[in-house]
This record gives C-alpha cells, structure tokens and sequence, in this order.
C-alpha cells in the first residue's frame, strides 16, 4: 500500500484523505454595492456569502479575484470576473495599480486575513472598502484524527497549519506540501517542505506522487 496523502483544506481531492480543517460561518453585513466600481473576491466562501445572502445584487459589479477558483466561484453565481491573479495577494497589488487611484473596490473578505496587500495599497492612496463576510474556526475533524508518522500532508492556507498544530506535531518522516508562500511561512521553521508549482490543490497532489 502507499504512502497515505492527507489533505488539509475546505475542499476535498478524490486521491487523498481530506481533512476538512475549518467550520465556516458566513455573514451578511449591510452592503450597497452601487458605491463601488470593483468587488475584491479572494475565496470561495465570499461567492458562498453572496449567494446565500446578497439575491444577486453584487452581479452588476465586477469583480478582482485571486485565482482561478475563486473565479470559477463567483462565476457560478452569476457574477462577472474583471481579471484574474495568480494565487496570491502580492499579485493584486499590482493589479489594483494599474487602475486610477480614485476606483472605489470594496473588499470583500474573512475575519482573519493572512495577506496585507490592502494596506499596501491604501498607503498609497487607493480607495477601498472591506466587509467582512465570513469567519472561521478551527473543526473539531481536525482536531481529532490520528496520524501515521509517515504520511505526506498537503496545507491549503495558514490556517489549515495553524489548527493541526494545535493537536499534533510534524514528524521528521512526513512529507510536506504547502499551496502559497504564506501558508509556508505558517510552518515551524524546522519543517521541511515542498511549494507546488501551481496554487492549486491538483499542482499539490501531483507533486506527492512523485516524492
């Protein structure tokens, strides 16, 4: 038998053991999407946010999103994508840069954040909003499976590693594959790893079947 893959994420993949690692609460804060020229959508969970709540009154307003998923998220609901980053927030720096300072984006986001590129871009006088609409928190799943000493775990964010910490320890035989240089630097700097090459979960499994 192989080496059992562990994935850590809200999604899940056919060829690894999926560990859903966060319970999602989404919110529905008071929103007038006619303010803004461009919505920010940085995850799934926002298009879940404005599907559930929103009776498509954010569809006329295009949105910035930071991957492809993403996109293909607020696609599904009706929504119209303005362009398209490649996985991480330093990406949509310069995007949002390219557009004239006075464009009103509205951010539209988690509770927790990992990345910084909206103060970025703020501090140079850029015009944008956030909401939060969502939040979450570590599963109960997480917490409470058992792990072999050697099997290959794949981290999806920061904060798929934060919640396995809070119950378990890398051994030196596992094999470590993160999604994003953020979610690398979430991890213990004695932890060797491997960065996939797209930032996607597809990019993260084929690199484990080749360790």
């Amino acid at each position: 038998m192989g080496v059992e893959i562990y994935l850590f994420s809200t999604s899940s993949h056919p060829d690894a053991t999926s560990i859903n690692s966060l319970d999602i609460e989404l919110l529905n804060p008071v929103i007038n999407f006619s303010k803004y020229d461009y919505l920010i959508i940085t995850s799934k969970q926002t298009s879940n946010a404005l599907e559930k709540f929103y009776n498509k009154s954010y569809s006329s307003t295009k949105a910035l999103c930071i991957s492809e998923k993403s996109a293909e998220a607020f696609e599904k609901i009706g929504g119209e994508v303005l362009e398209m980053g490649s996985g991480y927030g330093d990406n949509l720096v310069d995007i949002i840069q390219k557009y004239p300072k006075d464009t009103k984006w509205l951010y539209l986001r988690a509770e927790v954040v990992a990345s910084d590129f909206v103060e970025v871009c703020v501090k140079s006088a850029y015009n944008i909003d956030e909401a939060v609409v969502y939040r979450s928190k570590c599963s109960q799943e997480i917490k409470d499976f058992s792990l072999n000493d050697k099997a290959t775990l794949i981290f999806t964010s920061p904060s798929s590693v934060e919640c396995f910490l809070l119950k378990h320890k890398f051994s030196t035989k596992h094999k470590v594959i993160v999604i994003g240089t953020s979610t690398a630097k979430a991890l213990p700097k004695s932890v060797t790893f491997r960065l996939s090459k797209l930032r996607t979960i597809q990019s993260c499994i084929d690199i484990s079947k080749e360790l």
